[in-house]
């Protein structure tokens, strides 16, 4: 009875504490809004009425349900409407990504890539590829559980009479992520 007594002690304190509460794996969904800012050209520094220095170009609205494999690394299939404002152009790209935590620390440091097809919606869509690249930082809430995402992404599409015409912009990106 002494022996089973201590054994029975450190086998609950071993359960208790060695559980898990912080899911490192699993599927997740996303939200996400990004916008592209260009220099106000008519922007002038003694006039108000000039408006911002800074000036929205394009939105883009993206949905994202992927899996994350571990603390590291996530792929996402994504649904995204991009509209390009002052040129008039509208994009519906689908595109898979791939996102790979380079610090893991309580906040993660990320890198991220994609590639997908630009689809054909009717006649204000154009058709096309998309590849994308990113850079960007993973703020958890108190339970690890979700997690807001900002930081830039790069964007190419490529689109017209065979692929020939070109569009590459930097964008503003901010995310929520349920998980």
């Amino acid at each position: 009875m002494k022996q089973l007594l201590p054994l029975l002690f450190v086998s609950i304190s071993f359960f208790g504490f060695s559980q898990d509460d912080i899911k490192t794996n699993g599927v997740f969904y996303k939200i996400s809004l990004a916008t592209t800012l260009t220099i106000n050209e008519d922007y002038t520094l003694a006039e108000d009425d000039t408006g911002p220095f800074f000036k929205p170009n394009a939105f883009f609205l993206n949905n994202t349900i992927g899996y994350q494999f571990d603390n590291r690394s996530t792929i996402g299939l994504n649904a995204e409407y991009n509209w390009h404002s002052e040129s008039g152009l509208q994009f519906f790209p689908m595109y898979l990504n791939f996102q790979y935590n380079v610090f893991d620390f309580d906040d993660k440091v990320f890198i991220r890539g994609g590639y997908g097809r630009l689809i054909d919606l009717g006649k204000v869509f154009e058709t096309g590829t998309l590849y994308k690249v990113g850079l960007g930082a993973q703020i958890y809430d108190e339970n690890y559980k979700n997690s807001w995402l900002i930081g830039l992404d790069f964007s190419r599409k490529r689109f017209g009479y065979r692929q020939t015409e070109k569009l590459s912009s930097v964008s503003i990106f901010l995310e929520f992520m349920l998980f």
